[in-house]
């Protein structure tokens, strides 16, 4: 079973879209997948269509009052699960400070599941805290979307100097970007990836493109590939889910 995060410090870089497309890609080729959605702002569960509400939510989780397969659900899609993200995940930092080794929770949680599920895809809230350093802790490899912008790039930066830092808690955490939401008409965007490059040649060759398919996501409330298949956005998705999979 491998376990991999979308992950940002910074917001509205597509990271769900990520987390549901490439998830969603993995269980078309034919891989059991379980979505663990850890934001407290649901867009995954609400992706997937699945009801945000359970029986005592991320908390009873991370206080060990319930197992992890009793808060899975399944999706419209064969292959792919679902735990849905709750508003207690707000304080998902508090509750796993008072758990006993919190950084190893998430592990500790997931690991019964490794008979069930091939792909575990975890979509994070952004941040760096201590919920972060349990992810990086649980994950093999960090899937982080850069939008070719100076911001986004400096929190790539920052995130870099993170696992530099502090080799103890990310051991050997993989770590691999991409280019999100670019939209090639614009100079800054061909710049920016140019230059990213040119610094960082180990960034996934894959773009996904800035997309009004990716943006109706939230109408039709499913992945991209379920509703325009042969979309520009979704062929993305798929050549990146294949570059990720080599390097895993």
């Amino acid at each position: 079973m491998k376990i991999l995060a979308t992950y940002n410090i910074k917001g509205g870089v597509g990271k769900t879209a990520a987390a549901v497309n490439l998830a969603h890609q993995a269980s078309l080729e034919g891989h059991r997948v379980l979505v663990w959605d850890l934001d407290p702002q649901g867009a995954a569960t609400f992706y997937f269509r699945v009801k945000p509400k359970v029986k005592g939510g991320g908390e009873a989780l991370v206080r060990g009052r319930r197992e992890l397969d009793r808060a899975v659900k399944g999706t419209d899609f064969d292959n792919l699960d679902l735990v849905p993200a709750d508003f207690s995940y707000r304080n998902l930092d508090l509750l796993l400070d008072e758990a006993k080794k919190p950084l190893g929770r998430l592990g500790k949680l997931l690991a019964p599941m490794k008979s069930d599920y091939d792909i575990v895809v975890l979509d994070c809230p952004p941040s760096i805290s201590l919920a972060s350093e349990a992810v990086f802790r649980a994950a093999n490899a960090l899937i982080v979307p850069i939008i070719p912008t100076t911001l986004s790039a400096r929190t790539f930066d920052q995130l870099d100097g993170f696992v530099n830092e502090h080799p103890e808690v990310v051991k050997k955490l993989k770590i691999m970007g991409f280019f999100s939401m670019v939209d090639a008409r614009k100079s800054l965007h061909r710049e920016m990836v140019e230059e990213l490059r040119a610094q960082r040649p180990g960034l996934l060759e894959t773009p996904i493109p800035s997309a009004t398919d990716v943006e109706r996501m939230g109408v039709h409330r499913a992945p991209v590939a379920a509703y325009a298949p042969t979309s520009r956005a979704a062929k993305a998705y798929a050549a990146l889910w294949s570059e990720i999979t080599d390097r895993l």
